[in-house]
């Protein structure tokens, strides 16, 4: 067999059969006519390298057969390619922000390894990102081999266009030094002052931190459970004391009008009065549920073989001496103590922000 032939059978198995044999006998003309060509030139006939040469120059056998093969010459061609890279870069930005939440909440609950948590974060998101790549290639090639088109690719309008800051890294909070415009005059005052950048990843982290609260309170995820988890050095158990049985409802809905809210503002990052509307409101009502928290003065009880402690107080812990660490572990009743100085701080910083967002809120309202 030579050289042309063994060219040619390498090009012929990578075509359709019912084609094969025309573009075979194509191919062979060209690359006869090529030879005869240089053999003219020179005078005299073709060495094996000076045949190997001319077969290079026509391609490799796997690219001229794609020449002539039929549908997309690429996996994801150049139309999808931006929705794929757009659709990637927003899903790895989505689950850093999921993985980092919930490293937060297992940190903070007590875990006995802190650097075996950040090594579960780390192989959570590599995974989960590598998941997410695969199946976007793959429905990216989909689309590609069948030519399909969703609507919202060929028939989209500019005012659906707020979301695609998702895969921007500047509106998640990740530095970025782009060339610096040059200065605008500033605005008169009164007038609308926009950010730069897209202004929806504050309102995406809260709708996302507010989501796994709730899947955590109705018991989806467990960082930890809601009736109980270990204390770390403590192995003692926390037990949620009746006021969140008496409140788990209006928590639950308030937390769910907080993410329709949050999710408004994410497509609609602009809509500031509207919001500012919706937020007074869910702010008067975190204040309600902070009140009924607070007056209830027990928290959660602890529990270690035969001893127990309860979590609670009122206002008169708020006190900056009280602001006290436990010097060592061994005293159930002073883990209590500590707890409970930090419900109440972490009741009245709730309800100061509160009273602030609502201020804050009533001023977007008159000025927008």
């Amino acid at each position: 067999m030579d050289m042309i032939d063994r060219y040619l059978n390498a090009v012929a198995a990578q075509l359709p059969q019912d084609e094969r044999a025309d573009i075979v006998a194509e191919l062979r003309d060209l690359i006869l006519s090529r030879f005869e060509a240089k053999e003219e030139e020179l005078g005299r006939p073709l060495t094996e390298d000076e045949q190997e040469v001319i077969l290079r120059e026509i391609g490799h056998p796997l690219v001229v057969a794609a020449r002539y093969r039929k549908g997309p010459d690429s996996l994801i061609g150049p139309e999808l390619f931006p929705y794929w890279l757009f659709g990637v870069k927003a899903g790895l930005l989505v689950l850093l922000a999921v993985q980092a939440i919930g490293l937060f909440i297992h940190l903070i609950s007590g875990t006995d390894d802190a650097g075996q948590a950040i090594s579960h974060a780390f192989h959570g998101f590599f995974s989960s990102g590598l998941t997410l790549i695969g199946a976007a290639t793959v429905a990216a090639a989909i689309f590609e081999h069948y030519e399909i088109r969703p609507k919202w690719m060929t028939q989209w309008r500019v005012k659906d266009l707020g979301a695609f800051g998702l895969s921007d890294p500047a509106a998640w909070g990740v530095k970025v030094d782009p060339p610096k415009p040059p200065k605008a005059p500033k605005a008169p005052w009164g007038a609308s002052r926009r950010t730069e950048g897209w202004p929806g990843g504050e309102y995406l982290f809260s709708f996302l931190a507010a989501g796994m609260f709730v899947l955590w309170w109705v018991g989806v995820l467990h960082f930890p459970p809601f009736s109980s988890i270990e204390l770390r050095g403590q192995d003692a158990i926390v037990t949620a004391a009746p006021v969140w049985s008496t409140l788990f409802a209006p928590i639950l809905v308030y937390a769910l009008i907080q993410m329709a809210v949050d999710l408004n503002s994410v497509f609609r990052p602009y809509a500031v009065r509207i919001r500012a509307l919706a937020r007074i409101p869910i702010a008067l009502v975190g204040l309600w549920l902070t009140w009924r928290i607070s007056e209830a003065g027990h928290w959660f009880t602890l529990t270690r073989g035969e001893e127990t402690a309860r979590v609670a107080g009122d206002w008169s812990l708020l006190d900056l001496n009280a602001l006290q660490w436990v010097e060592g572990a061994g005293n159930l009743s002073d883990v209590a103590a500590t707890l409970s100085v930090v419900m109440v701080w972490a009741l009245a910083i709730s309800a100061l922000s509160l009273i602030c967002s609502i201020i804050l809120n009533l001023w977007r309202l008159a000025r927008g």
